[in-house]
C-alpha cells in the first residue's frame, strides 16, 4: 500500500515512519527540508513547500498515487484533500484537543466544549468537519487525531511558563522559582510523540474501524500543575519553588500570552476511551516518563552546555 506522510520528518512523523516501515508499506515523506529519518531504500523523500497550491499538490499526487494520505501539519488540509482524493482511500489529519475549546467535561470527549479562542485552531476545526462531510460523499475514509501537549524525545518539552524554551528549562534545572496561577489544580496531559504516532499507525492498520472518526489521543492520565512542577524538580534533582498569583494578576501582569497561559487555565485531559475501544490504542508512556525522556534528550543534545 502506498502511503504519503506530510510532516514525516517532525516530532510525530519520525516515530510514525518507523512504525510503518515495519509493515513494508511504500512510504513517501513530504518535507520542507531534506532531513532523512530512515533507511532511504524503504522511503521516498520529496521536498516540497507546505502551501495551498492545489495544482502542485495534484501533480505530486499524480506521480505518487497515494492510497493513504496522512497530513500531520494540517494547515492546508482542505487543499491537500481535494488534490489527493482521486487516488486516496483514507485521509488522516492531525488536529488538537484545544480545538474543542475550554473543557466543560474532564476527561474531555471528542465534542465541542466552548468556542475555541485560537483563530488558527478554530479555522482548522471547522475544516476538519467540512472534510469529514466531503469524504462521505467522495467515498474516502476519514480520520482526525486530536493530541494534547506533545512531549518526549525530539523536541523541547513544555516548560512551567507555558512555552518550549531551553532558557526556561535551564532555570528549572537551577531550581529557580516559577510564577503560576493558584490553586495549581489544572490538569496537564503531556503525551509522548511515540504514543501520538501510534494513534496514526493504528488508524492506518484499522481503516474501517477508524473511518469517519475524530479520535482523542493522550496518556493514560493527566497531572496537576503542581505535580507538573514537582515532576520537573524530581527530574532535575532540585526543588522548584512556586510563586502563586490570582488568575487575574497572572494573566494580566505575569503571563498575558494566551497561547502560553492557557496551559495553566484549562484542563488538558483527553478522554481516550473511544480510540482504545475501536482500534486498540494504549499509551506506552506516563506523563512523568515522557517528561523525563524529553529532558534526557535535551541533555544528550548538549542543550544545557
Amino acid at each position: 500500500m502506498k502511503i504519503c506522510i506530510i510532516g514525516g520528518t517532525g516530532h510525530i512523523g519520525t516515530n510514525l515512519v518507523k512504525m510503518l516501515i515495519g509493515q513494508s508499506f511504500d512510504i513517501t515523506i513530504i518535507t520542507r527540508g531534506m532531513k532523512q529519518v530512515s533507511d532511504g531504500s524503504k522511503t521516498n523523500l520529496v521536498k516540497k513547500n507546505y502551501d495551498d497550491n492545489k495544482t502542485e499538490w495534484e501533480d505530486l499526487f499524480k506521480e505518487i498515487k497515494p492510497e493513504v494520505i496522512i497530513d500531520i501539519l494540517g494547515t492546508y488540509a482542505p487543499v491537500v484533500y481535494q488534490a489527493g482524493k482521486t487516488f486516496c482511500k483514507h485521509f488522516i489529519v492531525c488536529g488538537s484537543i484545544w480545538m474543542f475549546g475550554e473543557p466543560k467535561i474532564v476527561p474531555t470527549p471528542e465534542q465541542t466544549q466552548s468556542p475555541c479562542i485560537f483563530q488558527g485552531y478554530a479555522k482548522r476545526y471547522k475544516e476538519i468537519f467540512e472534510i469529514k462531510d466531503l469524504s462521505k460523499k467522495d467515498g474516502v475514509l476519514f480520520t482526525a487525531i486530536m493530541p494534547p501537549n506533545i512531549c518526549g524525545a525530539g523536541k523541547i518539552p513544555l516548560d512551567c511558563y507555558g512555552g518550549r524554551s531551553i532558557e526556561k528549562h535551564k532555570k528549572h534545572k537551577k531550581g529557580e522559582p516559577v510564577p503560576l496561577p493558584e490553586p495549581g489544580q489544572t490538569l496537564i496531559g503531556p503525551c509522548d510523540a511515540e504514543d501520538v504516532a501510534r494513534a496514526f499507525f493504528l488508524s492506518v492498520m484499522n481503516p474501517e474501524d477508524s473511518a469517519d472518526e475524530i479520535f482523542n489521543v493522550g496518556s493514560a492520565y493527566a497531572i496537576t500543575v503542581r505535580n507538573f512542577v514537582e515532576t520537573y524538580g524530581k527530574i532535575y534533582g532540585v526543588e522548584i519553588p512556586v510563586q502563586w498569583y490570582s488568575w487575574k494578576e497572572y494573566s494580566t501582569n505575569i503571563n498575558s500570552d494566551a497561547g502560553a497561559n492557557f496551559h495553566f487555565k484549562s484542563h488538558m485531559c483527553p478522554d481516550i476511551t473511544k480510540i482504545s475501544r475501536k482500534i486498540g490504542y494504549k499509551p506506552k508512556y506516563t506523563p512523568e516518563e515522557t517528561m523525563e525522556k524529553a529532558v534526557l534528550w535535551m541533555k544528550k543534545q548538549k542543550m544545557f552546555d
